[in-house]
Formats: structure tokens, sequence, C-alpha cells
């Protein structure tokens, strides 16, 4: 590299790894396990009933959180825009009003997902979330103002707003993709589960109703003998890689035993979340008393 260019390039760096410490510090900050606790156990104890799994996006495939909060941020970005376009004030009155009023199932389903990961991970999502809740009320003083014609205070207090949602974003994308708090954990099971026939170990090494952990190749699988068949699923669950061979099997579903996430043994589809990817299946055979397995339609 041309040593002027690399010059150039070091301020840059160092506000770049700056950054990152900084967004991965509230991860650290164990003096937020307390709060956090009695906020999770709130949340737990919700009376959702079927709609839990709804919100945490079972239904959709992945985390429901992040597309809901395009709502909020969508319409307050706007009504940043229209507020210093003429005659554009009651556009930008709207737009605040719509945001606040989509803030709530979009921090309903934050804060199911959140109750339920790991302490490191639901400290940064606590300050992520106090950076919103800031947001929103500073949005709510906003529109108060804008009510009562005032609308120099209603714009300060709009700019402050998006402010916040702005850093709260920033810790919400650090901690659903540098954190990895969202990501289907078995996405790769494809990659890894072998395409050729591998052989796990003979019937009898599998008792009826008990996981039992095998390694397929270079994949970890969970084998639960249940009646005439051999379910095998990829080992590490999909939420947060939960050891599910440590789990539990009761009607017919397979449950993790970190998050409680439940998995139909038959195909690996989510009966209960958290989770909300389905957890990969392979196929199996046995043949000459031993199990085996390979990638469903490899042959």
């Amino acid at each position: 590299m041309d040593a002027h260019l690399y010059a150039s390039a070091l301020p840059v760096d160092r506000w770049s790894r700056r950054l990152r410490r900084a967004l991965d510090a509230p991860a650290h900050w164990e003096v937020l396990d307390r709060p956090a606790g009695k906020v999770a156990d709130a949340v737990e104890a919700l009376p959702l009933g079927p709609y839990r799994d709804a919100l945490h996006g079972a239904w959709l495939g992945h985390p429901l959180h992040p597309v809901l909060v395009q709502v909020p941020i969508g319409c307050w970005t706007s009504a940043g825009l229209l507020d210093f376009l003429p005659g554009a004030h009651r556009s930008a009155d709207a737009m605040v009003a719509v945001g606040l009023l989509g803030a709530a199932p979009a921090a309903l389903s934050g804060w199911v997902d959140w109750a339920r990961l790991d302490p490191p991970r639901r400290r940064t999502g606590l300050v992520h979330a106090l950076a919103n809740t800031a947001g929103v009320l500073l949005y709510g003083g906003s529109l108060l103002a804008r009510c009562r014609g005032r609308r120099a205070r209603a714009r300060l207090l709009g700019l402050a707003g998006l402010t916040a949602v702005s850093v709260g974003g920033t810790l919400g994308g650090h901690l659903a993709y540098a954190q990895a708090a969202g990501p289907n954990r078995a996405a790769a099971v494809p990659r890894l589960a072998p395409a050729d026939w591998v052989d796990l170990g003979p019937v009898d090494d599998f008792p009826p109703g008990e996981p039992v952990r095998r390694t397929a190749g270079d994949l970890p699988v969970v084998v639960v003998h249940e009646g005439e068949r051999y379910h095998v699923l990829a080992e590490r669950c999909s939420h947060l890689s939960g050891p599910l061979a440590e789990g539990t099997v009761t009607d017919g579903c397979l449950r993790c035993p970190w998050h409680g996430s439940e998995f139909r043994l038959r195909d690996g589809e989510v009966a209960s979340g958290p989770a909300t990817s389905p957890q990969p299946v392979l196929e199996t055979r046995v043949l000459s008393g031993h199990l085996e397995v390979r990638l469903p339609g490899a042959g």
C-alpha cells in the first residue's frame, strides 16, 4: 500500500476500533445483570400465550423485531426531513404520531426476544432498549409540543429522539450481527452434513426416548429413538446453539435445555420458541442393525 494512503487510513482505523470497543462495552457491564434479571422475569410472566411465539417470529422463520422497527424508524426519519420543508409540518406531525404507535409492537417483540438471551447479550440488549425508550419519550414530548403549536421545541425534541433511536439502532445491529443474537445457528448444516451414508453405530446404542449425541462427519447430531423410528437432528439449537443432546423429549418434540425451544422430531419444525428457524433433520436408514444418516435428498 502507498505510504501516504496507509497513513491517511490510520485515523479511520483507530476511530473504527474505538467505535467497536464502545459497542462491545455494554456486554461486560455486569452491574446490569440484577435489573436485567428482574425485567426478564417480568417479560416472561406476561400472559401472552400463543402470541409469544408469534412475537418471536416463529411463523416468519426469523425474528419479527427487525421487521417491526422499520415503522417507527422510517416514520421518524421522514418526520425529521419534513420538519424542514415548507408547508410540511402536518405531515411531519403525522409521521411522529404513527411512529409512536408503531413503537409499541416493535418494543414488545424486542423485549420477548431479549428475555431469552444469555447475560452478555442481555446487557447489550438492555442498553439498546433504554436508548430506544429515551427516543420514544423524546418523540412523545415532540408530539405534545406539536399539539401546542411549539414548532421549534418540537423539532429539537424530534432531532434528539432521532439521535437516541439511532444510537439504539446501532446497538441493536451490533447485538444482532456482531454478537449474533438473531441469526439461525443451524444455517450451515446443509454444507456440513454428509452427502453419503455415515454409520452412527448399532441401533442398540440408542435407548427409546433418550437423546444421544453422535457425529456425522463434521456435524454433531442428536439421535432420538421413538417407537419404530430413529430421528436425527442437528445437535446445536438454531436459536443460540444450545446442546440438544442434553434436552428432553416430550410429545414428539425435542426441548432445548438452554432456553426451552421445542422442535418436532419428525421434521424439525419449531413447536415452541424462542427459536424461529427449524432444526435441520437428516435422512436415516437402518442397515445390518446399524443406524446410518445422510443429507436429505443427497441420493
